[in-house]
Order: C-alpha cells, then sequence, then structure tokens
C-alpha cells in the first residue's frame, strides 16, 4: 500500500537575506558619485525600510538599488510593496514593506486551480497561511508544482515540506 506523498505551498521571505540586500544597498548608496549630496538613505523602520532623497527620482533610483540588491539573493520582488513617494519636510521618502504568507482568498485560488486543472486524486488543505497539496503519486505532485509555477500570481510562491 502506497503511503501519502505531500507538500507545502507557502510565501515566505529569509529576512536575513533581506537584511543583507539592505545593507548592500546602503553601502553601495554611500559610494555612489551620483547620491552625493542628495541625502539617500535607506535604513529599517521597525518591520518596514524606509528610503529617503532629496528628489523623487533620486529616491525611486534608491528604490531601483535595493531591488536590484533583493534580486540578487534570489527574493522575489513580488514580496515587496513599495508605497507612493511622499514629501516629508525637505525630503521625498519611500515606505516598502515585505509580505509573507498567502491570504485565504488566494489559497483559495490555488486550491481551484489545482482542483480544476491538476491530477484527479491530489487533495488541497489550506493550513493558516499556507496550502498543502497531498496524492499518492509523487509524479502528480510534481505536476502541481509545475502548473503552479506556471501561473502569474502577485505574491511569491515555494514549496516546502516536500514528503
Amino acid at each position: 500500500m502506497a503511503s501519502e506523498s505531500s507538500f507545502d505551498i507557502v510565501s515566505k521571505v529569509d529576512h536575513q537575506e533581506v537584511d543583507n540586500a539592505l545593507n548592500q544597498a546602503a553601502k553601495e548608496i554611500r559610494q555612489r558619485f551620483d547620491f552625493k549630496n542628495t541625502e539617500a538613505a535607506i535604513a529599517w523602520s521597525g518591520e518596514a525600510i524606509e528610503m529617503e532623497a532629496v528628489s523623487e527620482d533620486r529616491v525611486r533610483a534608491v528604490l531601483d538599488v535595493f531591488q536590484s540588491k533583493l534580486v540578487k539573493r534570489g527574493i522575489s520582488l513580488k514580496a515587496l510593496e513599495a508605497a507612493e513617494p511622499r514629501t516629508s519636510g525637505k525630503l521625498v521618502k519611500i515606505t516598502a514593506t515585505i509580505t509573507e504568507g498567502i491570504s485565504s482568498e488566494n489559497a483559495k485560488k490555488v486550491s481551484k486551480l489545482i482542483r480544476d486543472e491538476g491530477p484527479k486524486g491530489v487533495k488541497t488543505q489550506i493550513q493558516g497561511e499556507e496550502l498543502r497539496v497531498t496524492s499518492k503519486s509523487r509524479d502528480d505532485l510534481q505536476t502541481v508544482q509545475r502548473l503552479v509555477k506556471e501561473q502569474e500570481y502577485d505574491f511569491a510562491v515555494q514549496f516546502t515540506n516536500y514528503r
């Protein structure tokens, strides 16, 4: 009798990698000539990331540098939510947050996709901010992973606990 295999679909971010990307971006901003005398900076502000500079185009450039560092460290830009630039005194600021977890509405979308287009005999179960997929066939689970990867969701997707 074959036992059931399973994996979890999650949306998680390695916070140490985000911190490393932020530190690299801050170092590059301090050293680059085009950021001289623009008071450009990037730093943690509680759970959020605060970017600032004297003009909107410079603060957007700070965001661009940070995004490139995230990509180099293997973090999906779908996990980064940046607000619109806002003026604060003489500086322009952008606040960005890192989002994690799959909302119940998004989990239902993924579950429906697997039910409708995935192999028969594959079961899904929403568990908080993740989705457990089980099947007797490991090939079916790999088919489901391919199916989910091919979709364009507005959140980052990873597969964990493959058993």
